[in-house]
């Protein structure tokens, strides 16, 4: 039996927000000093929080000034005696003195309360708010916000009993003003103090509306001696900086975020840094990567200064290349800068040989995947849209077949359906070391003390016990294994092989010191496409066909320039093309977050996407890993999502204390969702809120349509605040936005939110809206855009989650008064309403008609305004494929007060016996009148 010594990414510490790393240590915030009066005091604006402030566009002759509106919820115990209160604004908006403006008490339906039970909640709510006119030459602003009891009392500052910051205010015009701006150099230079002379800069045409684009570079020296040519260039101080935003490499496999206030300081290398001026403008610093062979990254100078920070691995001079743009909002901006990056990067050399293979030319529509051989289309909701197993911390590292189909058998007498499975690491033929690092790959065949049948008769097992798995997956390190290749074994007979010296990376532990002569024996990139077809078509022939590539950044590690150039594109593209051709895109790409690989491999658009793992590894042990996951999860998205990727979160464990709180957050990262429970520990409560059941029998998730990414850019992780995760699904203007909500913090944390703060909600957004909680079910009703009080309130535990979401509402007139309705998807599920493939909401012979298409079955919401007035028996028609459904799976969700008409779909289909034919949808027709 081959042994093992445990792996980079369980051994070595994971990367924390103020420092390198956190071992077993936990982040603390300070504990709010205890209030015997008050639970709590939220605020919106929020305090400890900047908000950027969009002042009204001016008409010709306007005099009506721009107003903010401010809403504070103070809750008391009930235990206390009926008080009168007085609550204060206390803020140097109107002028640089501060003062204080009164807020009036309005009625507590404000804001509504959307979380916890509300026979567990014992406070009174009093909702106050106020409005103060901003002046036109209004920049930045702070405030916080005081109470007392009575007018006999004393003031109390909440600021400083919830230990929280002012809240800070950035206001921006509402105006097309860069759209008539001209980018010129000067225009570039005003963001700065003291710019370098040795960058040149050319004004570029923006392809995003509102924004400046610029084109930035600078010389770098030719690489000699066996050794790249390094170059730091003070690039000058941002200028007027409120906040600042950068995604670091917090070590050579991955990003993460880092944030500040004021001066620049970063303690790693940034690949994209965001500053927020006072004048409300976004600038965006996006650094190119692996075009002509240069790495560009920014770091930051004693005085706060950009330093741009560029690697050349040619043997000629070179040229770092930078973009950079300006707009009044952060998305604009930063596309911007992706939109110019593709035009710059191309994915593939070309290719001069007629008998190479060649890269896609175009990529195929969304839904349909062109493979070389056996053409066919496929869906790809197959490989991304279903629950995936990894036997990664479930079975961990020593696998073997009998552990692999012990964990399969778990799942399955627990009644967990998975579409697919990932054979994770140490399945491989290997050498016999003291440190993985020292192991090398010895054979395609797998080690055969795991599998004394042969891995052949592990899949054919695997498949023939478990028929609802789809796909079946396995492991491997982007140069074979940690250790490269086997000197002994038959893969190095076979083909051409090069040995590589591995150089320490800039920042996770001493990696190179691990490899034997910190080297490492790789196929050399003239036979590694050769390699990668021959690998690919041997899993093929046993049943597998699905990889996932770790530990791609060992080609940065790569010290000689030389073998840099050769190795780092080769590789990629070889590894691309190979996956193309077995497997479709059933590939996930791994410990891949380095700059070459991002602009390669990632940022373009000519084949399809495909899972790229979006942080560092779930940590099942460590506590404070866990909030951190998901906060550097929702900011890496911020890039991300502009890449032509899947972002994946990453797998975790569904009876872990944090299970609820991860499962949230694959749910609304629109990415797929893979669980690695150890046999026999599996919630299945949370499992069947992230899946449900198609009509042919598999399980899927329910992936919304846009990738979710973090709402608030500046908000430092030791901030303490709510995380808000926003996503879409759905088309635009009639789909539904959703935010998750996470407290990262380890006290009790509450935030307000408006309609107009979820994705796809925009300020011209006419109609009325409803917000549906997921945990509880609570709806909030009636809310307008335009409408200051269409707030909701969400208080949440230590380790606590919620996720809202939108719908807009369709009014008909049926009866005395207006009947709103709006399709909610399947209920019970945290994404529900991406369930939803089309509904549509019309009057058709007197009656009011709603047809429904579902990906999936389980129990169909339908929000009606009116409902407790209509009766089931006498006023509805539901049927599903032209069929009435029984009267038993119809109901008010909740009670004769009940917004929500319930469908258990999935019983009425199974009770009616109806057949899925070429279809995988449902559709139902619900008639009322």
């Amino acid at each position: 039996m081959q042994t093992t010594t445990g792996r980079t990414r369980s051994t070595l510490p994971i990367c924390g927000p103020d420092r390198k790393y956190i071992k077993k240590s936990q982040i603390r915030f300070t504990r709010p000093a205890q209030m015997s009066l008050l639970a709590r005091v939220t605020c919106y604006p929020p305090l400890g929080q900047v908000t950027c402030h969009q002042r009204a566009a001016q008409t010709s002759g306007s005099e009506e000034p721009d107003t903010l509106h401010f809403t504070v919820v103070l809750e008391s115990s009930t235990s206390f005696p009926v008080q009168p209160w007085d609550v204060q604004l206390w803020h140097n908006i109107t002028s640089s003195e501060w003062n204080a403006t009164p807020f009036d008490k309005c009625g507590s339906s404000v804001a509504p309360l959307m979380s916890g039970n509300e026979e567990e909640y014992k406070y009174n709510r009093h909702v106050f708010s106020g409005k103060i006119a901003v002046p036109s030459d209004a920049g930045t602003a702070q405030f916080t916000v005081r109470y007392r009891v009575n007018p006999d009392a004393e003031w109390q500052w909440v600021n400083q009993q919830q230990n929280s910051s002012d809240g800070v205010l950035v206001f921006t015009a509402r105006s097309p003003g860069f759209d008539s701006l001209e980018s010129t150099s000067a225009g570039f230079k005003k963001y700065f103090e003291g710019f370098s002379s040795d960058i040149e800069i050319q004004p570029r045409k923006s392809e995003a509306p509102g924004s400046d684009l610029w084109h930035l570079a600078g010389e770098i020296d030719s690489a000699s001696d066996g050794a790249s040519e390094y170059k730091e260039l003070a690039l000058g101080v941002p200028a007027s900086v409120v906040r600042y935003f950068s995604l670091v490499r917090i070590w050579s496999p991955w990003l993460g975020p880092r944030h500040g206030k004021g001066k620049f300081a970063l303690t790693e290398d940034a690949v994209v840094c965001s500053f927020l001026r006072k004048d409300g403008v976004h600038l965006v610093l996006l650094g190119v990567s692996g075009a002509d062979n240069v790495l560009t990254l920014f770091g930051s100078g004693e005085n706060g200064e950009v330093v741009v920070k560029a690697l050349n691995d040619n043997p000629k001079p070179s040229k770092f290349q930078i973009l950079a743009s300006a707009a009044d909002d952060f998305e604009v901006a930063l596309s911007a800068v992706i939109y110019e990056a593709r035009k710059l990067t191309r994915p593939y050399a070309e290719q001069e040989a007629s008998d190479e293979v060649r890269a896609p030319v175009s990529p195929p529509p969304d839904d349909i995947v062109m493979v070389e051989k056996d053409v066919k289309a496929q869906w790809l909701a197959e490989w991304y849209d279903g629950l995936t197993y990894c036997t990664w911390n479930g079975l961990g590292q020593d696998l073997t077949e009998e552990k692999i189909l012990r964990g399969l058998d778990s799942l399955k007498s627990h009644g967990i359906k998975i579409a697919n499975l990932i054979i994770d690491d140490n399945w491989q033929t290997l050498d016999e070391a003291d440190s993985q690092f020292k192991r090398g790959w010895r054979e395609f065949e797998g080690n055969p003390d795991a599998f004394p049948e042969g891995f052949k008769q592990t899949i054919q097992s695997i498949r023939q016990n478990h028929p609802n798995i789809e796909h079946i997956a396995v492991w491997h390190a982007i140069l074979g294994y940690w250790g490269g290749i086997s000197e002994e074994g038959e893969l190095a007979k076979k083909y051409k092989t090069k040995r590589v010296q591995i150089k320490e990376p800039a920042v996770g532990g001493p990696i190179s010191h691990a490899f034997e002569k910190g080297s490492v024996l790789a196929i050399d990139p003239d036979d590694v496409q050769r390699f990668y077809d021959d690998f690919y078509r041997y899993l093929a022939s046993i049943g597998v066909d699905s990889v996932k590539a770790d530990a791609q950044f060992f080609l940065d590690l790569i010290k000689d320039p030389e073998d840099r150039r050769k190795f780092i594109t080769a590789y990629q593209d070889a590894w691309s093309i190979s996956t193309l051709r077995h497997f479709s895109t059933r590939a996930i790409s791994c410990m891949s977050m380095f700059p070459q690989a991002i602009f390669h491999s990632q940022l373009p658009t000519n084949k399809p996407a495909i899972p790229l793992r979006n942080s560092d590894d779930f940590f099942p042990d460590i506590e404070a890993s866990h909030p951190w996951h998901i906060f550097c999860n929702a900011h890496n998205a911020l890039l991300t999502r502009y890449l032509n990727v899947v972002p994946d979160w990453d797998m975790f464990q569904t009876s872990h204390p944090y299970a609820g709180f991860h499962a949230a957050g694959r749910c609304v990262s629109g990415g797929p969702v893979y669980i690695t429970d150890e046999p026999g520990k599996h919630d299945i409560t949370v499992i069947e809120q992230m899946t449900a059941p198609t009509v042919q029998g598999a399980t899927v998730i329910l992936r919304p349509s846009l990738v979710g990414r973090t709402m608030d850019i500046y908000h430092d992780y030791n901030e303490g605040n709510i995380v808000r995760v926003g996503s879409y699904t759905g088309w635009a203007g009639t789909g539904s936005g959703i935010m998750g909500l996470f407290n990262i913090a380890t006290t009790d944390k509450s935030t307000i939110t408006h309609v107009l703060d979820f994705p796809g909600v925009h300020r011209d957004s006419e109609g009325e809206f409803i917000i549906r909680a997921h945990t509880t079910g609570k709806i909030a009703e009636n809310l307008k855009v335009s409408d200051t009080s269409s707030l909701v309130s969400v208080a949440l535990p230590q380790k606590g989650w919620e996720i809202l979401t939108t719908y807009p509402t369709h009014s008909f007139t049926l009866r005395p008064g207006k009947t709103k309705v709006a399709a909610l998807g399947l209920i019970g599920k945290m994404t529900g309403a991406a369930a939803l493939r089309s509904s549509d909401v019309y009057m058709g012979n007197g009656r009011l008609r709603i047809d429904i298409s579902l990906k999936a079955l389980g129990i169909l919401g339908i929000y009606f305004s009116d409902l407790e007035q209509w009766s089931i028996e006498e006023n509805f028609m539901i049927m599903i494929l032209g069929k009435p459904v029984p009267r038993k799976t119809v109901w008010k969700e909740g009670g004769d007060l009940s917004r929500v008409l319930a469908v258990d779909v999935q019983t009425a289909w199974n009770e009616l016996g109806l057949q899925a034919g070429w279809s995988n949808e449902v559709r139902i027709e619900i008639f009322l009148g």
